[in-house]
């Protein structure tokens, strides 16, 4: 049996700086598992489309396809409408939707990392607050996934950490920074944009760390080493399920996240060493 084909399917923007980190860490990924036939797809905005991908794939004669979302939360993207593009693959396909990003103990890893890149060290941590600034959900669950990182994230020894919001929910950014800076102990704040690549809601983060006056604004997560690790955990779980599937217009496996959080996860150390 063929490896099934990874196709990463990313949201998409106006801003091109989306695409071309979008496309790096896609490249980053591929460089990690040399052999694997690794595609970029967009829901909006970009080129190729994901339709576009799927027939293109189906007439070069391939059957199996994984489909990863290119998100950090199951909302309503992920939901509704990925599913909803992928039942217009052709019929010769197989495919299966792999889960989204998020929570993994490698996010976590890839914000410190721009933490640290963004000017902090390991001894700032117990003296600084983090505001872990999200693009934003109205969906329940993906606002419930972004506080448990939060809560995560301060496990790893930050002084404190708050969820912010660039768009849908609050609180935004500046707002988040003006209450850690009143919390006792926090000598510095650092904004830390849990967005995976430029755009109009990352700015509208920076935007909101300018204002508030805040000491440190790391970067996106962007292709960093740890998310391209995690793009192939994602592909691995769904490219192994085991259930069969039957290449339909109307079938769509989701394969389980069964991935935990938090520092007690041995792949945490693991891949922070990487």
């Amino acid at each position: 049996m063929s490896t099934p084909v990874l196709l990463v399917v990313a949201h998409g923007s106006r801003d091109p700086r989306h695409a071309a980190t979008v496309q790096a860490l896609v490249r980053r990924a591929g460089l990690l598992r040399p052999g694997l036939r690794v595609e970029t797809s967009f829901l909006d905005f970009n080129l190729p489309s994901v339709t576009g991908v799927l027939d293109r794939l189906a007439a070069e004669g391939v059957r199996e396809v994984v489909a990863l979302p290119l998100l950090l939360t199951r909302a309503f993207h992920a939901k509704a409408d990925i599913p909803a593009v992928l039942r217009q693959a052709p019929a010769s396909l197989t495919v299966r939707q792999a889960e989204v990003l998020g929570p993994s103990p490698l996010l976590l890893a890839a914000v410190e990392r721009r933490l640290y890149e963004a000017g902090l060290t390991p001894a700032d941590k117990s003296s600084t607050g983090v505001v872990l600034a999200s693009a934003g959900s109205t969906d329940p669950e993906a606002i419930a996934v972004i506080a448990e990182t939060a809560r995560e994230l301060r496990r790893t020894g930050w002084c404190s950490v708050r969820p912010a919001f660039a768009s849908a929910s609050l609180p935004r950014t500046e707002d988040a920074v003006r209450a850690l800076r009143a919390e006792p102990g926090v000598r510095r704040v650092a904004v830390s944009p849990y967005v995976i690549a430029p755009g109009r809601l990352p700015d509208r983060i920076a935007s909101g760390a300018a204002e508030a006056a805040a000491d440190v604004l790391a970067d996106v997560l962007g292709p960093s080493p740890e998310l391209a690790r995690l793009l192939l955990e994602r592909y691995a779980a769904a490219a192994q399920t085991v259930r069969p599937l039957r290449a339909t217009a109307f079938s769509i496996d989701v394969a389980p996240a069964g991935t935990a959080t938090g520092a007690s996860n041995p792949s945490y150390s693991r891949y922070i060493s990487a």
